[in-house]
C-alpha cells in the first residue's frame, strides 16, 4: 500500500530526473558543470535506514535540492549547501512546490580554514570548488548535524571523510553516494555495514 509519504516522495524523484535531463540538456551540453543527478531512489532507501525523530540533516553540494527535500518529507530537518547559486534558486523553489520545510543556503560545504593535507604524495581532491563557507548562513556547525549525504566525484571521497572527522561529531554518520557500489555510511572515519 502506498502512503501520502510515499507518493510525495515518488513525485519528488520523479521531478528530479526530469529536471537532471532538462539541466543535462541545456547546461552540461555546453559547458562543464559539477552537478550529476544521484540515484535519487536508491539515497531515498540510505535516508530512510538511518531516520530517527529529530535528527538533523546536511547535503553537501545540494543541486536542485531533491535530497534535502527527500530528507525533510521523510522526517528529517534537512539543510543544503550548494557553491551555485541558480541552483540554490531551484532548490528553494522545488521545496516550495513539494510543500517542504528544506532549507538551502549558498556556499561551500568546507568549513573557514579548511586545508585537505592529502596523505603522501597523493594529491587528487576532484572537483570542490571554490567559495564562501556555507555554515554562517546556516547558523550552525557541521558538529550540529546527525546524518551528512555528499555525491563525492573522484578524488573527493577521502575530503569529504576527512571534513567529517575534523568538524563532525564522531556519532553523527556520512553517507556517500558511490556510483559504483552504492550508498556507503561512515561513523567516525570507519565504514559501517552497507546501506544500500
Amino acid at each position: 500500500m502506498t502512503t501520502t509519504r510515499d507518493a510525495r516522495l515518488d513525485a519528488v524523484c520523479a521531478e528530479g530526473w526530469a529536471f537532471w535531463e532538462r539541466f543535462d540538456a541545456t547546461v552540461r551540453e555546453r559547458d562543464f558543470h559539477p552537478f550529476v543527478a544521484a540515484d535519487y531512489e536508491l539515497v531515498r532507501e540510505a535516508l530512510l535506514t538511518h531516520q530517527a525523530p529529530g535528527k538533523r540533516f546536511l547535503e553537501w553540494g545540494s543541486a536542485s535540492g531533491v535530497i534535502t527535500i527527500l530528507a525533510d518529507i521523510i522526517g528529517f530537518d534537512a539543510w543544503g549547501i550548494e557553491l551555485d547559486t541558480s541552483l540554490v534558486g531551484t532548490a528553494r523553489r522545488y521545496a516550495l512546490q513539494f510543500e517542504s520545510g528544506a532549507r538551502f543556503v549558498h556556499g561551500s560545504f568546507l568549513p573557514t580554514g579548511y586545508r585537505w593535507q592529502p596523505p603522501g604524495d597523493h594529491e587528487e581532491e576532484g572537483y570542490l570548488g571554490e567559495g564562501p563557507s556555507g555554515y554562517l548562513q546556516l547558523g550552525l556547525a557541521l558538529s550540529d548535524f546527525d546524518v551528512v549525504f555528499g555525491y563525492p566525484w573522484g578524488g573527493e571521497s577521502a575530503v569529504m571523510r576527512d571534513v567529517m572527522l575534523q568538524y563532525g561529531r564522531p556519532d553523527a554518520v556520512l553517507l556517500l553516494h558511490d556510483t559504483n557500489l552504492g550508498v556507503r555510511a561512515y561513523r567516525g572515519g570507519r565504514e559501517l555495514l552497507s546501506t544500500t
